[in-house]
């Protein structure tokens, strides 16, 4: 027990004495301002260091205590352990090679490479204003209809023409559902019985988008993991159709997951991206207690970035992603006025 007291009191003597080197500089700092902020005693300070400049050596002590806690943010934030273990062994590289010795210097270099990680560069709302056609796939539950709804909606608020094909003709009303979100964002839509071929739904969505010149077609799908290679054959004859019918036609394929989840979602990333060329990731349910940390696993492990986020029930809670208020955010980072 007499061993962890002293391991506490030393640490509180360490981090006291970086604290204060960082704000006021190392000859600026007595030994008395670190016993002051440290709550220990000069006995203390003495029992563990002979003089203030044997504290210079405890750098790596205070880094190591630094990184754990950082491993415990981004642990938390939902981020998983292997991308945890990635960032943290980029950021050790990034600290030895730019002789960092502040933990504040070292924790701003960490969310500098996330932010710079997680853009979504310039090219990635292209889709937005070229004919395009954009299909959407996700798993039941994740908000994939209403993230169409709400997508559906803000093209139109942009002044493009949106026509909505209601492919995911397996699962149980998800025409009707879809139809209502359609009437909402005061977009068309084109849907089949439910049971029939997707493709052909698709064969029609795309002939009509060209017939009535839209400029974004969104195209639901059926989410069935479970079964993916029925999936991947569809999603085949679907691309078939577009290639031949729409040849020159912009491609998006956005994944919705639910930020909620945390793992499952990486999970079901990793499933979608093995039957079909993803470019982006619409994160829904970011409205409540989510971090959302889980895109950056995602981003890290698949390059595949964050273009929207959901962030309520409302048809105008679909939000362009924002990496510096995303990762400010998984950091708890104060915005400056």
């Amino acid at each position: 027990m007499e061993k962890v007291v002293k391991k506490s009191v030393k640490s509180r003597i360490v981090s006291a004495a970086w604290q204060l080197f960082y704000e006021k500089g190392y000859n600026g700092t007595t030994v008395d301002d670190i016993i002051e902020l440290s709550e220990t005693s000069k006995g203390s300070f003495y029992y563990y260091f002979s003089t203030k400049d044997e504290l210079l050596n405890t750098l790596s002590l205070i880094l190591d205590e630094f990184y754990e806690e950082l491993e415990e943010v981004l642990i938390m934030g939902d981020l998983g352990l292997q991308a945890t273990y990635d960032i943290l062994d980029d950021l050790r590289a990034k600290v030895k090679e730019r002789h960092i010795k502040e933990p504040a210097d070292c924790r701003q270099i960490l969310i500098d490479s996330i932010k710079e990680q997680m853009n979504v560069g310039e090219t990635a709302y292209e889709f937005e204003e070229k004919k395009s056609v954009v299909m959407v796939i996700g798993v039941n539950g994740v908000g994939k209809t209403t993230s169409i709804g709400k997508l559906a909606a803000k093209l139109k608020g942009d002044g493009k023409k949106v026509l909505i094909a209601a492919a995911d003709t397996f699962r149980a009303a998800a025409g009707d559902q879809l139809a209502e979100w359609a009437h909402r964002a005061g977009v068309d839509m084109i849907g089949g019985a439910e049971g029939s071929d997707p493709a052909s739904v698709i064969y029609d969505a795309v002939n009509a988008a060209k017939a009535r010149h839209a400029d974004v077609l969104l195209c639901d799908t059926a989410g069935r993991l479970h079964n993916k290679k029925n999936l991947m054959e569809e999603l085949k004859k679907m691309n078939r159709i577009i290639e031949r019918e729409f040849p020159n036609a912009h491609r998006e394929n956005l994944v919705v997951l639910d930020g909620t989840t945390g793992q499952n979602a990486l999970v079901q990333a990793r499933e979608f991206a093995q039957v079909a060329d993803l470019t982006g990731i619409v994160l829904t349910k970011m409205d409540g207690t989510a971090k959302g940390g889980i895109a950056v696993a995602i981003q890290s492990e698949l390059h595949v970035p964050v273009k929207y986020i959901g962030v309520g029930e409302k048809i105008d809670d679909l939000q362009k992603f924002d990496p510096d208020e995303f990762v400010n955010a998984l950091f708890d980072v104060q915005k400056e006025d």
